[in-house]
């Protein structure tokens, strides 16, 4: 990167703090981020980008673990008295709260496609003077929401990577889309924007994340190992009853929930690779001498591959469905989330590999993550671009760690996001590079 451009990022970078701080402060969950993308769109269009939001960038049928309604129409009053942009708020009411900025440069070359998400998770976050947002005031003040995994820091990324590619754009070849997504928690939000034809046309698709355990001024190249999973939630309906005086009346629901839960935990694992499936909530009943009438489930699996973690599923629903028709009451159930496996392409990690080495914040680079990667729905994206003959790559940037993602302590460090930016800008400013390594794109 030339000595104008790494000026630029050290100049957008206390507008990057003040970004991030501010998201940090008004944190969203999942679908409902109407205020984080009303300002995003706000900003992009400013800076000259076409912009594409709400349905255009959301398929309505795709989206999964949406809110009810009424909490949706709660959430967008909360988000105007806090500030939303009311020029573009409309456009994402319902929940379509996915952005898309355009730049076209207007010479020949690539469709580069950067994915950042917004949504804040579902988390109560510290209020000790020894968490530095509380210290500095700018704690989430939404009850039950936190950025608790960075996604306040991969939206600023995005905007000072946008605000930058727009002050160099006659350096740059090719369409350069910025996608900022929702509800990536869950893993809930990729698939709507790969069905509303965001990725169709990508050619080079980089998602990112900063932290999952990796040191400050290391990049990983491409992080591979994400689990295919699938989020489900079950309801079982069975009828209430005296338990002491007419218990043969009733038919309850939370034996028929427990009998799933034991018998889930029991499906075989797969020999071909890492299977998992969790309980993680069980609700059900009302009272001591009442047969329970109804009951939740809150179920997660999970694959090494999506064959293993399709493997997994089918058991549950059985389980599931059978133990409904065991105890005599009835069962529903939702996918309120998905994601697939997808690795990186090897040309384009090698690629990163070596812009990343040149850029000055970066001490290391490794081709792979040595931590457990988990499960992300960027997987949905980097396989549409790849099955469409592109390339696409998972890359991490590496901070230091108040606490681990998804804790109720956790900040960064945010000078790591200078050094994301500079590596994403030496990404998008180099693409030639990687046209001449014989790539089709």
């Amino acid at each position: 990167m030339g000595k104008t451009e790494t000026n630029l990022v050290k100049d957008i970078y206390p507008k990057m703090v003040e970004w991030r701080r501010d998201f940090h402060k008004y944190a969203e969950s999942g679908w409902v981020e109407f205020r984080t993308a009303s300002l995003v769109a706000t900003r992009l269009e400013e800076w000259g980008y076409e912009i594409k939001a709400g349905k255009e960038v959301v398929d309505e049928n795709a989206r999964m673990g949406v809110p009810p309604a009424h909490f949706l129409k709660e959430q967008e009053k909360r988000a105007l008295e806090q500030g939303a942009d009311p020029k573009w708020l409309p456009v994402f009411l319902g929940g379509f709260t996915g952005v898309v900025g355009i730049l076209k440069t207007n010479k020949p070359g690539p469709v580069i496609g950067l994915r950042f998400d917004m949504d804040a998770l579902d988390i109560q976050e510290a209020k000790s003077e020894d968490h530095v947002p509380f210290q500095e005031g700018y704690d989430s003040i939404n009850q039950g929401m936190m950025h608790a995994c960075g996604h306040d820091a991969h939206t600023s990324i995005g905007l000072g990577l946008a605000k930058l590619l727009s002050e160099i754009k006659d350096e740059l070849s090719g369409t350069i889309k910025i996608i900022f997504q929702p509800a990536e928690e869950g893993v809930r939000g990729a698939k709507s924007m790969v069905e509303a034809g965001v990725l169709d046309d990508v050619d080079v698709f980089i998602a990112s994340h900063i932290g999952t355990g990796i040191p400050a001024g290391v990049v990983v190249s491409g992080a591979n190992g994400f689990l295919s999973t699938t989020k489900i939630d079950v309801a079982y309906k069975g009828k209430a009853a005296h338990a002491g005086g007419n218990p043969e009346e009733g038919k309850n629901a939370l034996l028929a929930a427990a009998s799933a839960v034991l018998n889930l935990h029991s499906i075989p694992r797969h020999s071909s690779g890492q299977s998992r499936v969790n309980v993680g909530v069980l609700k059900a009943g009302s009272g001591r001498n009442i047969i329970p009438a109804s009951a939740e489930l809150k179920i997660e699996t999970r694959g090494e591959t999506s064959e293993i973690n399709e493997y997994i599923l089918q058991n549950a629903l059985n389980i599931i469905k059978g133990s409904a028709v065991m105890h005599d009451v009835e069962v529903s159930y939702d996918i309120v989330g998905e994601a697939k496996t997808s690795d990186s392409s090897e040309t384009l990690k090698d690629f990163i590999e070596k812009i990343a080495s040149e850029v000055d914040e970066v001490n290391s680079v490794l081709s792979e993550s040595p931590n457990a990667a988990g499960s992300e729905d960027a997987t949905y994206m980097m396989d549409r671009v790849k099955k469409n003959g592109g390339l696409a790559s998972y890359v991490i940037f590496g901070t230091t760690l108040a606490a681990g993602h998804h804790n109720e302590k956790f900040d960064i460090q945010e000078d790591s996001m200078i050094m994301a930016v500079n590596c994403l800008s030496k990404f998008v400013l180099n693409i030639d590079r990687l046209k001449k390594d014989e790539v089709v794109l």
